[in-house]
C-alpha cells in the first residue's frame, strides 16, 4: 500500500438496494477509497456483483462469515470454519482484493495455550491450501471484543510471526471494549503500532488492516457498535497515531453510519 485508505464495512447505506455499482459511485462522491465485502452468512456474491467489484479501482477487503470457530469442539464445525475462510480468501483474491479478516475462535473455557495451538494448526491448513494456487492474499485474524473470544493483540502478533501471509487485523474498538475502556489514549495506540512494527517489521505497518467504530461496552466487553461522535472512542488521537507512524493500508469503518464516519475520519486525518 502507498497510503492509508478509508473504507466502509459493506456497501454504503445511501446505495439502498442498488448494489455495488451505486455504492462505488457514492464512494467516489464522498472521496472514500473502497469497501469491505461482508460475507456475513456465507461467501456469496452474484456474477453481476463479482464483475462490478472486479472492475473497480477501489481497495477491497473482505470479512469471512461470522460462523467461524477454529476451536470448536466438533470436528465438522472446525472443518466448516476452515472452508469458510478458504472460500473467502479465494473469492476475494479472484476479484482483486487486498486482505481478508475473520473472528478466529472462542476459548470455550480452555486455557490460552492449547487454544493458540489449535488455531495455529488450522491456520497452517488454510495457508497451505492457498499456497497450492499461489494465493498470497493477506489472512488476518481480527482482535476481538470479548474476553471469551480468542484474539488479543499478543496472540495474533505471535501467530503472524509464524506464517508469511498472516498479519493482524486490529479492531481498535474491540480492544477498547475487550478491556472495558482502556486502549483509548494516544500512548496506548502508539504502543500498538510499536509492538507490531518491532515484532512483525515495517511490512506490517505498510500493509495495515484496521477496523474502527464507536462502541458500547461493559464488564464483559463489546455490546454493540455506535457512531463515533456518540461514543467515547478517541478516534482523533488514534488517527494522529496513524499519521505519526506513517501507517499505510486500510481502515474499515464499522459504525452504524458507515460512510459518514469513514468520511469524518478521512477528513480529520487529512487535516493533520
Amino acid at each position: 500500500m502507498d497510503k492509508l485508505n478509508f473504507l466502509t464495512a459493506g456497501v454504503p447505506l445511501k446505495a439502498g438496494a442498488k448494489g455495488y455499482a451505486e455504492g462505488f459511485k457514492i464512494l467516489d462522491d464522498m472521496k472514500l477509497d473502497g469497501l469491505e465485502l461482508e460475507f456475513v452468512r456465507g461467501v456469496r456474491i452474484s456474477d453481476k456483483s463479482r464483475e462490478v467489484v472486479s472492475a473497480t479501482n477501489k481497495v477491497i477487503t473482505a470479512h469471512a462469515p461470522f460462523y467461524v470457530n477454529l476451536n470448536a469442539r466438533e470436528d465438522d464445525k472446525v472443518e466448516a470454519s476452515i472452508q469458510r475462510i478458504i472460500e473467502t480468501a479465494e473469492t476475494t483474491n479472484e476479484i482483486g482484493g487486498y486482505s481478508i479478516t475473520f473472528h478466529a475462535a472462542y476459548y470455550l473455557g480452555m486455557e490460552q495455550e492449547p487454544v493458540y495451538q489449535q488455531v495455529r494448526k488450522t491456520i497452517e491448513i488454510i495457508t497451505n491450501e492457498l499456497k497450492k494456487t499461489n494465493n498470497k492474499i493477506w489472512i488476518r485474524p481480527e482482535t476481538t471484543g470479548k474476553a471469551t473470544q480468542w484474539g488479543d493483540l499478543a496472540e495474533i502478533v505471535r501467530l503472524s510471526k509464524e506464517f508469511e501471509t498472516v498479519l493482524p487485523c486490529v479492531d481498535f474498538s474491540h480492544l477498547h471494549a475487550r478491556y472495558n475502556g482502556i486502549s483509548n489514549t494516544y500512548s496506548e495506540f502508539a504502543k500498538i503500532f510499536e509492538t507490531i512494527g518491532n515484532e512483525l517489521g515495517q511490512i506490517a505497518l505498510d500493509n495495515f488492516h484496521a477496523h474502527i467504530a464507536g462502541i458500547d461496552y461493559g464488564a464483559k466487553g463489546e455490546k454493540k457498535h455506535l457512531n463515533l461522535e456518540e461514543s467515547d472512542m478517541n478516534y482523533k488521537d488514534l488517527l494522529k497515531a496513524f499519521k505519526d507512524f506513517n501507517i499505510k493500508g486500510a481502515i474499515v469503518c464499522e459504525s452504524p453510519n458507515i460512510e459518514d464516519d469513514a468520511k469524518l475520519m478521512k477528513e480529520y486525518y487529512l487535516s493533520l
